[in-house]
């Protein structure tokens, strides 16, 4: 597997981001100021994240992704590696990213990758998008934000 920056002009794998995210609205919000990474598995993207800066030391994953059959194999947590070590490497100090309330496979892989609950906020889903979103069957109400230290 080869994780790489999404050239200039390459198409924007907008199936794995709304599989993560199912606002294309809310995904165009965060497209204008950031880093696409995508993993290639067998020649195809089978995974991708977004790095979007937030403060001068701080950064944020928006978005990760991996498609539903290459999941349970080690692509998420090689992505949040990249991510953290990238991160590092461009002078930031804290790598943040967000989860669903529900979501608690996420929870769970971003916390065994050393990202520690930092807050939450409040009513997110509820307020940032037009129709109600569920992971799991179960609606997604506050948004779990977590943190990295990189120093």
């Amino acid at each position: 597997m080869k994780i790489r920056l999404l050239n200039p002009g390459e198409q924007i794998p907008y199936d794995l981001l709304l599989s993560a995210d199912p606002s294309i609205e809310v995904i165009g919000k965060y497209l204008d100021r950031n880093y696409t990474y995508v993993a290639e598995k067998e020649g195809r993207i089978a995974a991708v994240y977004i790095l979007y800066p937030v403060e001068a030391d701080i950064i944020e994953i928006k978005n990760i992704a991996v498609a539903e059959d290459c999941r349970n194999q080690g692509i998420g947590t090689a992505l949040l590696v990249h991510a953290a070590g990238i991160s590092r490497d461009s002078g930031y100090s804290k790598l943040i990213i967000g989860t669903a309330d529900v979501s608690l496979s996420p929870l769970s892989l971003y916390q065994k990758n050393g990202f520690k609950i930092s807050g939450v906020k409040k009513n997110f889903f509820v307020d940032n998008y037009p129709e109600p979103v569920f992971d799991d069957g179960e609606r997604c109400v506050d948004m779990v934000m977590l943190e990295k230290n990189l120093l």
